[in-house]
């Protein structure tokens, strides 16, 4: 009887480690979906974005979140077949949610950096952009890139124009978003701000009496690109197809100069 209990017992474990095994087998493979993958079998793709730098991403007078960025991620989000859910957060928050897997993409505007290549892996550009120094009107101080040594600056902590100041000497306070920026700058609380000169442009039509102004224009245009965690080569390889149909077709020309007023994508 006893034995008969023993051969019972051990075969009940054996039928509980094969269907763990069954489990953790089925577990396995579903982790090892790529993240493009899990994109086309959820229909969705979670695009990161901070909604309130326009003109790439903000919300309208209806508080509808729109822009260059956000047309443009709905439009890839339609050639894919799947539908984008947008989920906003502060700049400095965007990234590390990125290679945390909260997000699938981000596009934000986002530079294509050699240090934010190591990090993550980057579609083809999308955008060209030169980068400005804009100062209060009554400044005459600033002319250059060069002039910015020991001036104090803002701009979100771990932004490209956050990174060109400091490169020049310029002390960076650390802003959440443009907004905050040129309110600093408008109140001389600031000496100046480093941002894309057609983000300027932009402010500027909206706001017709502000008293600032663009002294200086970087050389070199930045590339902007869309991020998204390493190792997904499927996924960029997918949005670099997207992205080189929407410059063929003219869409991405059109978005640009409906936001811009100018071609930003050439």
């Amino acid at each position: 009887m006893k034995l008969r209990k023993i051969i019972l017992h051990t075969s009940l474990i054996a039928v509980f480690t094969f269907l763990m095994s069954c489990s953790n087998g089925t577990t396995t493979l579903q982790n090892n979906k790529s993240v493009y993958e899990k994109i086309k079998d959820d229909g969705i793709i979670t695009i990161a974005m901070e909604g309130t730098w326009s003109p790439w991403t903000y919300h309208d007078e209806n508080d509808k979140l729109v822009g260059f960025d956000t047309e443009i991620g709905e439009e890839i989000a339609k050639r894919m077949g799947v539908k984008a859910t947008f989920i906003e957060g502060e700049w400095d928050g965007l990234l590390a949610g990125l290679s945390s897997g909260r997000y699938d993409i981000m596009i934000n505007g986002v530079d294509i950096t050699p240090e934010r290549q190591e990090a993550y892996d980057f579609s083809i550009p999308y955008a060209y952009m030169k980068t400005a120094i804009i100062v209060n009107g009554d400044n005459n101080d600033i002319k250059s890139f060069e002039d910015l040594k020991g001036k104090n600056t803002a701009n979100t902590i771990s932004s490209t124009y956050a990174e060109i100041a400091e490169k020049y000497g310029a002390n960076v306070i650390g802003v959440d978003d443009l907004n905050q920026t040129f309110e600093l700058l408008n109140q001389k609380r600031i000496d100046a701000t480093l941002n894309a000169e057609v983000t300027y442009y932009d402010y500027l039509k909206i706001h017709p009496d502000t008293n600032l102004k663009i002294v200086a224009l970087s050389q070199d245009s930045n590339l902007i690109g869309i991020p998204v965690k390493k190792g997904n080569d499927d996924l960029i390889s997918a949005i670099n197809d997207i992205l080189t149909d929407m410059k063929n077709d003219g869409i991405l020309k059109r978005l640009s100069e409906k936001y811009f007023g100018v071609d930003v994508t050439s």
